[in-house]
C-alpha cells in the first residue's frame, strides 16, 4: 500500500490546494475538493487502524509512529489537515533506503520542499481573509515561508491570526531542525570518508613493513649461506 498512499497524498495535495489557489472556485468543486479531501483522511485513517491491529506491542507502535497518529489524529482546522501528508513522508524515507547518501537526498529535496509546499498553502489558507493580513497571495505566501524556515524573517510578511502564528513556530522549529539534520549528516559522511582513507593508509603501510621483513629475511638467509662457505 506504500505506493498508492503516496499517490493518494498527491491527489490530496492537489484538493487541497486548488480552492486554496482560486478562491472563486465555483460550489460544486469545492464540494467535490472537500469530498477527495475527506476520503483520503478515511483511506489513512483505515491504514493506520489496520497496522496498529497487527502491531505486535501496539504501545511501541504507537510512541513509533507519532507523526502517523497526527496526520489522523490532530487536524481538525483546515490548514491543519496538510499535516496528512507527513504520512507520506514517512513512506518515502522507507522507500528511497536507508543509506546516507539517500536519506541526505530525501532531507534536501522531498523534505524542504514538502515543508514549503505545505507551510504557504496553510498560512494562505489561514491568512488571507484576516483582518490586517500582510500574506494575500500564493506568492507572498511562498516568500514567507522561505523567510521563516531560513529564520531571515524580513517582517514585509507576518501572520495576524492564532493559526497563522502556530504554523510559523513550526516552521522555524522545522527549519533549525532541518538544518542541524543535514549538518550531522554531512559530518558524518566526512568522518566516514576520512575512516576509509586512514584504513586504506595503514593497509599501506602493514604490506610496506610485511615486504621489508621478508627482505631483511632474505638477507639473512644470504648472509647464513656466504658464511658457510
Amino acid at each position: 500500500m506504500s505506493w498508492p498512499l503516496i499517490v493518494l497524498a498527491v491527489v490530496f495535495l492537489g484538493a487541497y490546494a486548488w480552492p486554496v489557489l482560486d478562491p472563486d472556485l465555483s460550489a460544486d468543486a469545492q464540494r467535490a475538493c472537500d469530498a477527495v479531501v475527506f476520503l483520503v483522511w478515511v483511506v489513512f485513517l483505515v491504514d493506520y487502524v489496520v497496522r496498529l491491529v497487527l502491531a505486535e506491542h501496539r504501545s511501541t507502535f504507537v510512541r513509533r509512529h507519532l507523526l502517523d497518529l497526527a496526520s489522523v489524529g490532530l487536524p481538525l482546522l483546515r490548514p491543519l489537515q496538510l499535516l496528512r501528508l507527513v504520512r507520506a513522508l514517512t513512506i518515502l524515507e522507507r522507500k528511497l533506503g536507508e543509506s546516507l547518501q539517500s536519506r541526505i537526498a530525501i532531507y534536501v529535496g522531498a523534505v524542504v520542499t514538502l515543508i514549503l509546499t505545505i507551510s504557504s498553502l496553510a498560512v494562505l489558507d489561514a491568512e488571507r481573509d484576516a483582518n490586517g493580513a500582510t500574506i494575500t497571495t500564493i506568492g507572498d505566501a511562498v516568500w514567507w515561508s522561505f523567510t521563516t524556515i531560513t529564520t531571515v524573517g524580513y517582517g514585509d510578511q507576518y501572520p495576524v491570526t492564532t493559526t497563522g502564528r502556530a504554523i510559523a513556530v513550526a516552521l522555524m522549529i522545522s527549519g533549525i531542525a532541518l538544518l542541524g539534520v543535514i549538518t550531522a549528516a554531512l559530518a558524518s559522511a566526512l568522518i566516514n570518508r576520512f575512516g576509509e582513507i586512514d584504513e586504506a593508509s595503514q593497509q599501506a603501510t602493514r604490506r610496506d613493513v610485511q615486504a621489508l621483513a621478508e627482505e631483511v629475511r632474505r638477507l639473512r638467509t644470504e648472509v647464513a649461506r656466504r658464511e658457510e662457505i
